[in-house]
């Protein structure tokens, strides 16, 4: 039963990562280059539109699927994966207009609105659900309309808020499209399909993302940009919809009685969620707008307090990981005291991890702090003791914390090429 699976994945990761090489061209030839900026990561001009692949080895997933005769049956029983189908060549063509031409935030909004009103056409949204003490909720249109536009355009922005380092956004969709894959397959979310969409389309995702990543990692030769971010969000949320917006009461466990399986995609996308909620708060409390773009995302402040690009990225993916697997521990376990324990054990991961680097950089800020001070008491003209400019201690600059080299500077290429997408506040993903 999970070989047609498997070959659905290593299609649509071959087919992707086999024609990235030659988005990147492209996107080298049209100028589709991402500038470093103040609001980047980035060291060098980089190639963009990278979502493009992935597009193309989700088509060819989607065709290696219908291709299986006992999936076929899912694509006559249902509309919903024709329906991604289509929105997700809708999203990318979106995105392709961002990266090259910069959309404006409320243009792109209407743009994700749009996707996520041709998959509700297309009967992908939320019908019912089980709740605990109040068995299966069935939602009205006036209901479950709203409730699925909201769920999409939550996703795809928390997939483009969190491409803002190498290789992160790819690892972690692909990290939760795993984890859906496993709650789709083993809780029975296709009422009696052998193979339900869900399945099928956590697939196709995780095989893009995947695919994908090899071009993506630190240093990347290409972005995905707001092609393939949009559509990894666009097909997450169609995944998460497909699996949980039709489910009925959980069977077999106990503890699957007392959890609600519609925040199963919640704990899996725990991480970017966290990060869209933080942002929103962190932007509306400085009084700007909730779109605006900043460098105060999670993956930013694990560079601020000392570690590298790579290290940043890897502590994402640990951190997905363990909630992911909590998620499906609360679906799948028969003990209580085990799934507490997972998530006890989650909370500690999280917290280990990240409160000695704090406790170390505060320290350092607090050190530096005591210097300047005393140099500044000795040098009352303002200089700074050492033939240096006050404040110019020579430590390196936010973004290149100890253990990875200072990047050289690149100047980019003579020639004349229009920046595509290069206004001062764009990063990878906002």
């Amino acid at each position: 039963m999970l070989l047609p699976y498997l070959v659905v994945f290593a299609a649509t990761a071959a087919v992707a990562g086999l024609v990235v090489p030659a988005v990147r061209r492209l996107a080298v030839r049209i100028g589709a280059i991402d500038y470093p900026s103040d609001r980047k990561v980035h060291p060098k001009p980089t190639p963009t539109i990278g979502g493009l692949g992935m597009l193309v080895g989700v088509l060819a997933g989607f065709g290696v699927a219908w291709a299986f005769p006992e999936m076929r049956a899912t694509f006559r029983y249902s509309s919903e994966l024709e329906g991604t189908l289509l929105v997700s060549i809708v999203i990318a063509a979106v995105g392709v207009v961002d990266d090259l031409r910069t959309l404006s935030a409320p243009a792109k909004l209407a743009g994700q609105v749009l996707a996520a009103g041709l998959l509700i056409l297309f009967g992908v949204q939320l019908l019912f659900f089980y709740f605990p003490t109040q068995g299966t909720i069935s939602l009205g249109p006036d209901l479950a309309v709203p409730l699925t536009v909201v769920w999409v355009l939550i996703v795809v922005n928390a997939v483009n808020l969190i491409d803002g380092l190498d290789g992160l956004a790819a690892g972690v969709v692909a990290i939760a499209a795993v984890a859906f894959f496993v709650y789709a397959v083993r809780g029975g979310t296709g009422f009696g399909q052998p193979y339900p969409p869900a399945a099928i389309l956590a697939a196709i995702t995780a095989g893009a993302a995947i695919g994908f990543l090899p071009h993506n990692f630190h240093p990347a030769r290409i972005i995905m940009g707001d092609t393939g971010s949009m559509l990894l969000g666009l097909l997450l949320a169609a995944t998460t919809i497909s699996g949980v917006g039709r489910t009925v009461q959980p069977t077999g466990h106990d503890i699957a009685a007392f959890s609600i399986p519609v925040l199963i995609p919640v704990l899996v996308l725990a991480v970017p969620l966290v990060d869209v909620v933080l942002a929103i708060v962190r932007r509306l409390r400085s009084h700007r707008p909730w779109y605006a773009p900043d460098k105060q995302h999670i993956h930013h402040q694990l560079r601020r307090i000392g570690h590298t690009q790579r290290q940043a990225v890897l502590l994402m993916y640990l951190w997905s990981s363990v909630l992911a697997g909590a998620a499906l521990v609360l679906t799948f376990v028969s003990s209580r005291g085990t799934a507490l324990a997972l998530l006890g054990f989650a909370a500690l991961v999280i917290a280990v991890t990240v409160l000695p680097r704090v406790v170390r950089a505060r320290g350092l800020a607090r050190d530096a702090g005591a210097a300047q001070a005393g140099a500044d008491a000795a040098h009352p003209d303002g200089g700074g003791g050492d033939g240096e400019p006050a404040g110019s201690d020579g430590a390196a600059e936010i973004g290149s914390p100890a253990g990875e080299p200072a990047e050289p500077e690149i100047v980019p290429p003579t020639r004349a090429v229009r920046p595509v997408g290069s206004r001062a506040a764009r990063h990878h993903g906002g």
